[in-house]
């Protein structure tokens, strides 16, 4: 059996070693030292995903937000933002090839927001994911990014800087219910993988030790979709910081504090908006909550 920690306490221990790690802005500084975050997602049902992951990562603190989608969701993320740089080439034939300059920019590639369940998309977004694990890029696979990994969960064990975000049937998929059998999936993963669980409560899954760490309960009854993208697209801007901090454990750092972040967002939108709220609600209050939470030193 998995031993589940309960951290009310350890989580502000970890968000107060995650407040000395978020670089400090200074004029030394150039463009996309900051961070260069990488989306590979968005189709044509799915458009919302990729921009809500992109423009987080950049809301938080991130320089350069890149979305890598099919040609048909190009023009659609490109009208609702100019801040993020999109390329329309995951339903191309030279797809990796057209990728991989890109990639070797970046510092952290966020794989599955709305990607859709086109069997050649997810056939190039599975060589992506073999290509940053070659290239040492630090991964964080969510939504249809997970689908992949269902019948193929060889794919990342035993890889360094790795966080899965499943739902709690996302999670099932992938390892099962039994608990027995969940443990054993997770010992195979190795030490360089880590799984954040979303549901009420999060749960962030260290599988190589068998500990789940129960994070708090927070945020509101509001269940709108996206919320999922804020919280890859934000991790992934994170954990480059914890990555950069040299603090043990980067990944599972980075876990906790985009988990307690997304659900102070969804809390302050719904106290000003009630049962309206919507992600983008949510991606509204960012700098407020970013800074209550990680920069007041009250």
């Amino acid at each position: 059996m998995s031993k589940i920690i309960e951290i009310p306490v350890h989580t502000q221990k970890l968000l107060t070693i995650f407040r000395t790690i978020i670089p400090k802005l200074n004029n030394g500084k150039y463009k996309g030292q900051y961070g260069r975050i990488g989306v590979i997602g968005g189709s044509l049902e799915y458009t919302g995903a990729p921009y809500f992951a992109a423009i987080s990562a950049i809301k938080v603190g991130a320089d350069l937000s890149h979305v890598f989608c099919h040609a048909d969701a190009a023009p659609v993320i490109k009208s609702y933002s100019p801040d993020l740089i999109v390329h329309p080439v995951l339903d191309r034939e030279d797809a990796v090839e057209q990728i991989k300059p890109w990639i070797d920019r970046l510092h952290v590639v966020v794989v599955g927001p709305g990607l859709g369940r086109d069997i050649g998309v997810l056939k190039t977004a599975a060589h992506v994911i073999k290509l940053c694990l070659a290239m040492g890029k630090p991964l964080v696979v969510d939504a249809d990014g997970l689908f992949i990994l269902n019948d193929n969960i060889e794919l990342i064990c035993g890889q360094r800087n790795v966080i899965l975000t499943p739902n709690a049937i996302e999670f099932q998929r992938l390892f099962g219910k039994d608990a027995t059998a969940v443990r054993d999936k997770m010992l195979h993963l190795g030490n360089g993988v880590v799984v954040l669980e979303k549901g009420a409560n999060d749960k962030i899954h260290i599988p190589h030790t068998s500990e789940v760490y129960a994070m708090p309960v927070g945020g509101s009854g509001r269940r709108c979709g996206g919320q999922g993208d804020l919280l890859s697209g934000s991790l992934a801007t994170f954990f480059f910081w914890s990555l950069q901090s040299n603090q043990p454990n980067p990944a599972y750092l980075a876990a906790c504090a985009s988990s307690h972040f997304v659900k102070k967002l969804n809390l302050a939108a719904f106290q000003r908006l009630g049962r309206s709220m919507v992600a983008s609600d949510m991606i509204n209050e960012i700098s407020s909550v970013f800074k209550e939470e990680f920069e007041s030193t009250s």
